[in-house]
């Protein structure tokens, strides 16, 4: 890795851990809360690509595996795996990978020359955010859920379900942050 990649890396890990303790906002009924973790899987996703940001949420998880409370609500250790929330944890690291996977895929080379425009670019950023920031991060986080909590794969869906308009606006936010960053500052 070059210097710039652990500089970014580290960055970015203290990035996620700074959203991670804004103090999440507890959902009624629901043993998630709402938290800006999320948020930074997908920016980190659309900025990083899929191999920095794989390396940022995997040294996130690890950091706050080892007992540094940087997880909602200043949690911190393995037992927090065990946990409702655990698989959501675990998902991030595959969905910040994959969100920046499609985001280098859909979006041509930041050289600005590119024929498509400002809006298309968020829209493209937009998707990749959604399938990976929320619909990865979902996919492992539900039936983790389901099973901590033994509530049931379908309970737990559709608990989750009040936290899709909220993912959506995130995403949309981490789609414009990370065009104009790519636009004005050339972090890819």
């Amino acid at each position: 890795m070059s210097t710039k990649d652990l500089v970014l890396v580290a960055l970015f890990t203290a990035l996620v851990a700074v959203l991670s303790i804004i103090p999440p906002i507890p959902m009624p009924f629901i043993p998630v809360p709402v938290t800006l973790q999320t948020f930074g899987v997908m920016l980190t996703g659309l900025i990083l690509g899929p191999r920095r940001s794989g390396l940022v949420l995997l040294l996130y998880v690890l950091v706050a595996m080892i007992g540094i409370p940087i997880l909602p609500g200043g949690r911190a250790g393995l037992a927090v795996l065990a946990g409702p929330t655990g698989g959501f944890l675990l998902g991030m690291i595959p969905g910040a990978m994959l969100t920046g996977y499609l985001a280098m895929k859909s979006v041509p080379p930041r050289s600005g020359n590119t024929q498509l425009s400002v809006w298309t670019l968020i829209g493209l950023n937009w998707m990749a955010a959604l399938v990976g920031g929320v619909l990865i991060v979902y996919l492992i986080g539900i039936p983790w859920l389901a099973f901590v909590t033994k509530m049931g794969l379908t309970k737990a869906s559709m608990l989750m379900l009040a936290f899709v308009p909220i993912d959506i606006a995130k995403a949309l936010l981490a789609a414009v942050i990370a065009q104009r960053l790519h636009r004005y500052q050339g972090m890819s």
